[in-house]
């Protein structure tokens, strides 16, 4: 399974779950989906004993079968990241790739025609990535009551397929010409 070879070559981080659903031939992840690998810890040779990775897919939510990313959801901070995700994950992505991604610095949803992949991005200001796809879904929580953690990722998949943004796809130099630099409030604890 697909999944389980990226598990296997350290490229899934901060698991909540990596495992096969109900559907044969269908298994689910969730947590940060590394794009670019942070360096071997000094005389490792060992996959899983890296640094922080360098940029990951935060919060991400995957379905895939055997050899294809069917499902792809998660927050990118910078749309100018999405070109580094496609080439690390070509070989796995399609044009029948359902991708809703929520992007930091944009600020009106937008489709974007990448590599024959339509992405589907949403404006993130804050919030859980996996709650707040519930809510654009409309997928309540009773809907997903009995039925497996794995599971829960198809049924999202299932909603975002159908799920439509209003403005015609543009291409990625459109969209990174509407991008915003993004200010972040420093909040600090007591001091």
């Amino acid at each position: 399974m697909l999944l389980e070879k990226y598990n296997s070559q350290g490229l899934l981080w901060i698991t909540t779950l990596v495992g096969k659903t109900t559907t044969p031939g269908l298994s689910a992840f969730r947590g940060d989906l590394i794009i670019i690998e942070g360096a071997l810890h000094e005389g490792s040779t060992n996959v899983h004993d890296r640094k922080t990775p360098e940029l990951v897919i935060n919060q991400a939510a995957v379905l895939a079968d055997s050899d294809k990313i069917l499902f792809i959801n998660g927050l990118f901070y910078k749309l100018e990241h999405l070109p580094i995700f496609v080439e690390k994950y070509k070989d796995a992505l399609s044009a029948d790739t359902v991708a809703l991604l929520y992007v930091e610095n944009i600020t009106i949803p937008m489709q974007i025609v990448y590599a024959d992949i339509t992405f589907k991005l949403l404006p993130y200001k804050e919030g859980m990535v996996w709650n707040e796809t519930l809510e654009a879904l409309y997928i309540e929580k009773a809907d997903l009551k009995g039925q497996t953690a794995e599971d829960k990722v198809i049924t999202m998949y299932n909603e975002a397929k159908g799920f439509k943004i209003k403005t015609a796809p543009i291409s990625l130099e459109d969209g990174l010409s509407q991008t915003i630099e993004v200010k972040k409030d420093l909040s600090g604890g007591p001091v």
